[in-house]
């Protein structure tokens, strides 16, 4: 009589906080292809309702099952061993359903758009990466545990999911405004700046004595502006008020005149335009004491080169019906006077 099969290994599981780190590795490795991933190539045609509807229930799927892990894994006794191995299973499922959702959004339908879906799918992923690494890194049931697991952003990112724009229009006008917030933010920030210091900081007609260092009074005017200082301030902020003009018209241009189905020079506009804000940044910084003349004329040049393109672009394009409408004029000129006093100021010191 023949011998019986042996009997199949079945594989043995990793306990299941092991199990959870596993995962957390395999989640963080999605991550870099969502960033660069492209869209999927397909010959039907593109049906935006289905793909919001499929999106949002997915994030309501990522919701849920972060909810069940989290339930599960932060009281004990902790699951066997195949039941963390099923809940992992469908964490799993759950994100990459969708990263597939994501993918299926094609490339005509806005670069603006797939950057802010692409962005929410982030959060998404790293916010349950997040989740994941807590659970298994902090002991179930303690304080600890359960503030971190409060705070988590995976929920909020599930969320925030269902407040995408739509269409590329909206995505174009949402990151417009974002762009005129920063460059609000920093032109009052640079303001609060000036009206805050006090060059001299309480020296009488600039004079030092030895004793002022005794007394408290600061000896290293580095750190404080000259008046050529101050005098190259007024320009700078002009520029950045042109900066805050431009914008704000481009993008009460786009929510006036612009098209849904001009998708490309809606991408156009909003990749110039945000090119402005680091712009503004960059001049900003360079007006803080010790102030370097030649930094500040070379990082307003650069803002002043991306305004014009920036301008350049938004007349050319469909936004702009009338491109000799005369505030793009009137902007390029004041931006170029705001220029040219730059230049006149800083011109003693590059001689040197």
């Amino acid at each position: 009589m023949a011998s019986a099969a042996p009997a199949a290994t079945v594989p043995t599981l990793a306990p299941p906080l092991e199990q959870l780190r596993h995962l957390a590795v395999e989640l963080r490795s999605l991550l870099p292809p969502v960033r660069v991933g492209e869209a999927q190539v397909t010959t039907e045609e593109f049906n935006r309702e289905m793909f919001w509807r499929r999106l949002n229930e997915a994030a309501v799927k990522v919701s849920r099952e972060a909810t069940t892990l989290t339930t599960v894994f932060s009281r004990l006794p902790l699951p066997s061993p195949q039941e963390t191995q099923r809940f992992c299973e469908q964490v799993c499922a759950a994100i990459k359903a969708i990263i597939a959702v994501y993918y299926s959004l094609p490339k005509d339908q806005g670069i603006t758009l797939r950057k802010l879906v692409r962005g929410a799918t982030l959060d998404v992923v790293d916010g349950m990466a997040q989740l994941v690494e807590v659970l298994f890194v902090t002991p179930a049931q303690s304080p600890e545990n359960s503030d971190l697991i409060s705070c988590n952003s995976v929920w909020v990112a599930c969320q925030q999911v269902t407040r995408i724009p739509r269409d590329n229009k909206a995505a174009a006008l949402l990151m417009l405004t974002k762009c005129v917030d920063f460059v609000k933010d920093a032109h009052e920030e640079m303001e609060r700046a000036v009206e805050e210091c006090d060059p001299y900081c309480g020296l009488v007609n600039d004079t030092h004595h030895e004793e002022d260092d005794v007394l408290g009074f600061p000896s290293n005017q580095d750190l404080y502006w000259s008046e050529a200082d101050q005098e190259l301030i007024i320009p700078c902020l002009a520029l950045v008020r042109a900066s805050k003009a431009c914008l704000k018209k481009i993008r009460i241009l786009v929510a006036e005149n612009g098209k849904k189905d001009q998708v490309a020079q809606l991408d156009d506009i909003v990749d110039i335009s945000d090119e402005i804000s680091p712009s503004v940044d960059d001049l900003a910084l360079s007006i803080y004491p010790p102030m370097c003349h030649p930094t500040v004329r070379i990082n307003s040049a650069k803002l002043v080169s991306v305004l014009k393109k920036a301008l350049e672009i938004t007349k050319a394009s469909h936004v702009t019906p009338q491109p000799e409408d005369s505030w793009i004029p009137l902007l390029i000129n004041a931006v170029d006077h705001c220029m040219n006093r730059i230049k006149e100021l800083t011109q003693s010191e590059l001689e040197l």
